[in-house]
């Protein structure tokens, strides 16, 4: 019994045979000819075969020296490799361009290869290239190019296929088959959510076609920095499938901020049009702004704050609404003067070695009333114990594979609204008392499973029974139901401090601010909530006492 899963020398290709059988179990019915043909030609390779192809298809590149391929539990490379080379999957006479001998060899081996052309021995690598490549453009074997070198290079085939592979596992092209390993190794635990064939990320051979043409673009795009050889892809790109039309609509708003940092102002509002971003409208009225077009600006900032997407929008439009009408001309409208929070002045000495949060968490503290450094982990991790259930539910488009740590759609406008009777029926346990057992029993019964809002080790069993104590029901649901208006963005921006009045059963949130720090957009909308609902919360500001005169 192997209580270590890297004891087992094989780790990887059980974690690899573990994805093909979800893959082939899941997405039966959209798997091509090769790649169904793929899976059951591994499941026949020897043992020794199929870790090696796993080792490759682990590593970047496509390219492998056989002398670079030493692992121990697999034995003879040439051997193994021998069934893979059978197949076509390996190739050891792939025809190579010049910046893949110059990938492959060591500087010594080039060197050796061109030393007739190259004119400049002691030189850079990259000054041999660029010597090189404009007469050398043929691909050929690496024998050829190097007919010195006796040991073999392996080329990889299938790379395209097994990404392909990745993405119906994953459901994203971010993660690396070596994720796997952190959840064997015990390092990562993750709730354990049923999975239905609805589930799925992607639910059609399209849907999986189009992530792969989106991928594509972005990368495109990424590497050349040439919004327009990819916009007319991605604007035509249409989908059923509503995860990946926000997948588009986020590209085209990366798309529409090149363009408009380049200066091309109409293509730019054209693009932020079509694109569903959340902040595609403010930058639509930007961009309407930086033209001089400022009635229909004003038009659209008007129009929107009628019914702004987030708390953030509407902080946007409140700026600038009022320098629209003061560039048409307009009378001003009148201001709502802004609560301010209470204020405190601390004189600390300077501590190299310590945050100026800890440092006047420290100064705050006595043991009548302890002050803790939560940030954004406390209203976050409370959220999360309390609505695990909703948090978890497996709906489609939630979760696609057994290493989540959140449903994919959590920063999406209608995580709440797809969940809206879960969170509810969570949310309602405020009014009776019952979220006390429910926090705690989660507590209890999730400590170290993987969430996305319970940072485990920011949230202790003594924070949280003070917490319980001190922080009333009415605030927590404030919090909450302000959290499921815009995770994306109120998520962050949260007082750093929070002291609880313990014989009280009181509390107070404070802010800290270093000399020259200010306030962020987030933080300050937090504060205005606090302040218009009565929680009390503190801005403090630090100095350094060896600062003042």
């Amino acid at each position: 019994m192997i209580s270590n899963p890297l004891e087992d020398p094989f780790y990887y290709l059980k974690n690899f045979r573990h994805v093909l059988d979800w893959i082939a179990a899941r997405y039966e019915d959209v798997l091509t000819v090769d790649e169904q043909r793929f899976i059951a030609g591994f499941a026949q390779l020897p043992g020794p075969s199929q870790a090696l192809w796993v080792r490759m298809i682990m590593r970047k590149g496509d390219h492998f020296r056989a002398g670079r391929l030493n692992y121990p539990e697999i034995g003879d490379t040439a051997l193994a490799a021998a069934p893979l080379l059978a197949l076509g999957w390996l190739d050891n006479q792939a025809p190579l361009a010049l910046a893949d001998v110059f990938d492959v060899l060591q500087k010594a081996e080039i060197l050796a290869c061109f030393s007739a052309r190259i004119t400049q021995p002691k030189g850079k690598k990259t000054d041999w290239f660029e010597q090189l490549a404009a007469d050398l453009t043929q691909h050929q074997p690496l024998s050829q190019w190097h007919p010195g070198l006796t040991e073999p290079l392996y080329t990889l085939n299938h790379r395209a296929l097994c990404d392909r592979l990745r993405l119906m596992f994953f459901g994203n092209l971010g993660q690396s088959w070596s994720d796997l390993v952190l959840a064997d190794l015990g390092l990562f635990t993750y709730e354990k959510v049923d999975f239905s064939h609805e589930s799925r990320a992607l639910g059609c051979r399209a849907d999986i076609e189009g992530y792969l043409q989106l991928h594509a673009c972005r990368e495109q795009f990424e590497l050349s920095g040439d919004a327009a050889a990819v916009l007319q892809q991605v604007l035509d790109y249409q989908a059923g499938n509503r995860w990946l039309q926000r997948r588009r609509g986020r590209l085209l708003f990366q798309l529409g901020q090149h363009l408009e940092r380049a200066g091309d102002l109409t293509r730019a509002l054209e693009v932020y049009q079509h694109s569903l971003h959340p902040e595609a409208r403010q930058r639509s009225i930007r961009v309407l702004e930086r033209q001089a077009h400022y009635a229909p600006a004003l038009q659209l900032a008007e129009d929107a704050q009628q019914a702004p997407l987030t708390d953030a929008e509407l902080q946007h439009l409140r700026r600038i609404i009022p320098r629209l009408r003061r560039k048409l001309g307009l009378a001003p409208l009148p201001v709502a003067q802004a609560m301010l929070p209470d204020r405190l002045d601390l004189s600390l000495p300077r501590d190299e070695a310590a945050s100026v949060e800890l440092m006047a968490a420290a100064h705050l503290h006595s043991a009548a009333a302890p002050v803790h450094y939560v940030e954004n982990t406390l209203v976050n991790g409370l959220f999360g114990l309390l609505c695990w259930p909703a948090i978890f539910a497996p709906l489609p488009g939630a979760f696609f594979h057994p290493y989540q740590s959140g449903p994919a759609d959590m920063l999406e406008d209608d995580f709440y609204q797809q969940r809206a009777d879960r969170f509810e029926a969570c949310l309602a346990q405020l009014d009776d008392g019952r979220y006390l057992t429910t926090i705690r029993d989660t507590y209890a019964a999730k400590f170290g499973v993987q969430s996305n809002f319970v940072a485990w080790n920011h949230l202790n069993q003594n924070l949280l029974e003070e917490a319980l104590r001190c922080l009333p029901p009415a605030h927590l649901k404030l919090w909450f139901r302000r959290l499921l208006l815009d995770i994306r963005a109120n998520r962050s921006g949260m007082p750093d401090l929070i002291q609880f009045f313990t014989a009280q059963h009181t509390y107070r949130m404070i802010e800290v601010k270093g000399p020259g720090d200010r306030l962020q957009d987030n933080q300050l909308r937090w504060l205005a909530f606090c302040e218009e609902h009565g929680m009390p919360v503190t801005v403090c500001y630090v100095q350094w006492q060896e600062l003042q005169g």
